[in-house]
């Protein structure tokens, strides 16, 4: 896959049956999926594949992942409405 994962399929994948989901997903891929590692990426690609409502609880902060990586992840699509 070139770059980790093509832009146009990352977009498509960001877009959830959720509007929240939505706006968190877009957002970060705007301002800090380019700074993400390569297997941060990869990562970030496994993290799409969580449902909706599991995902939504994440990165609201009233779950944690089980997966220290996609917990990484996910506390950097966090910290972009933090900052």
């Amino acid at each position: 896959m070139n770059e980790v994962n093509s832009e146009a399929r990352l977009r498509w994948q960001c877009r959830r049956g959720m509007l929240e989901l939505d706006l968190f997903l877009r957002e970060f891929l705007e301002k800090g999926y380019g700074r993400l590692t390569r297997d941060e990426k990869l990562t970030f690609d496994r993290m799409l594949a969580i449902g909706d409502q599991p995902l939504l609880e994440h990165l609201m902060g009233r779950e944690q992942p089980e997966d220290k990586d996609i917990a990484d992840v996910v506390n950097k699509v966090r910290a972009i409405f933090t900052d």
